[in-house]
């Protein structure tokens, strides 16, 4: 049950926390992460921060909720709640542009995400804000986004006739140049879909496919990362500009650390979860699965495919997509991405 949460005029806030220095605002939370993954006690641990401003965190889950993670842009953009987690690609079926920010075969490793979504932050929060009424407070990546597959998988050759899942507008555009099927699929549908051969291979993290035990129902791991899967934690404006002054630095810093955090597990658990998916070293910590999946080496050749994939389609069906919704969007990613990674859309 949920407290109730009234808007009020920055008159009335200012008098109100004049009069009641102790007076705690609410912050409904909704997120994706559940006590299994990894980005849990980095997330607890912003909570607890924010908690102790005086704020009060009520904590929810997409998956207790039986909400759609795709839906979370307009869930906090309503007010329904104050700050939730989205996938950005998901979410971009509302704006194209939000895409940009981690398009398929652009940024293949965390070094060259983090210069994109740096440079792409500013404007990324522009158009939320214009748009949508919100902020991303936090910017951050699952990490490397790579195929699983319940069949022998080689090269990027073999997924010719597969059904693979999608999750991003981009992420199709490529699936299907390689002639597979894309799949639209959110991850909690994506294990029942691997085992009744709905679908035959999957994308998604090493660590969020271990914790996610996709390894129980797929038989070979090609590691050729295609993106990072960016999320993001998105707050309310209304709500960010009806803080104290204080309570809006320490939210601001404690959000900050958190995304600080996510970056640094994307770099250092996935090698772990890998291990652990192909039988590799395990750590005995609980979070992990040992399996026994097979480790198909990433050649050049396939690493260089999803480079001209990129160049030559995503790129351009991206911006023609973003241009006719948001005209001048390809100029701004060519001087924010596109500079960072050293790539033109013409």
């Amino acid at each position: 049950m949920f407290t109730s949460f009234h808007r009020i005029s920055a008159a009335s806030l200012l008098l109100l926390a004049t009069a009641l220095p102790s007076q705690a605002e609410t912050l409904r939370w909704l997120t994706q992460t559940q006590s299994h993954n990894a980005q849990y006690p980095v997330e607890m641990a912003a909570i607890e921060a924010i908690g102790a401003t005086g704020v009060t965190v009520e904590r929810n889950e997409f998956q207790v909720l039986g909400l759609n993670l795709a839906d979370s842009l307009r869930l906090v953009g309503s007010g329904a709640f104050q700050l939730g987690t989205t996938q950005v690609g998901s979410a971009a079926k509302d704006d194209p542009f939000l895409e940009g920010i981690d398009l398929i075969g652009v940024s293949t490793n965390m070094d060259e995400l983090k210069q994109a979504v740096d440079a792409y932050r500013e404007a990324f929060n522009a158009r939320l804000g214009e748009k949508f009424g919100v902020k991303a407070v936090a910017i951050w990546p699952f990490g490397p986004q790579v195929f699983l597959c319940n069949q022998p998988v080689e090269t990027l050759d073999d997924l010719q006739g597969l059904k693979v899942r999608s999750f991003t507008a981009s992420m199709s555009t490529l699936l299907k140049d390689l002639g597979a099927t894309p799949v639209t699929l959110s991850f909690p549908e994506v294990y029942p879909a691997l085992q009744r051969g709905v679908a035959s291979c999957g994308v998604t993290s090493p660590t969020s496919s271990n914790t996610g035990k996709w390894p129980e129902v797929t038989s070979h791991l090609y590691p050729l990362s295609v993106s990072g899967s960016v999320q993001a934690h998105l707050v309310n404006l209304e709500w960010l500009n009806g803080l104290s002054e204080e309570q809006n630095a320490a939210f601001e810093a404690s959000m900050a650390e958190m995304e600080t955090g996510f970056w640094a597990l994307a770099v250092e658990t996935n090698d772990v979860a890998q291990s652990c998916s192909t039988g590799g070293d395990c750590p005995d910590d609980g979070l992990y699965t040992s399996y026994d999946m097979t480790l198909v080496p990433v050649s050049d050749t396939d690493k260089a495919t999803v480079a001209e994939v990129a160049a030559t389609k995503i790129l351009p069906e991206w911006a023609a997509r973003c241009e006719a919704g948001y005209p001048g969007c390809t100029e701004i990613w060519n001087d924010t991405v596109g500079k960072a990674r050293g790539l033109v859309i013409e």
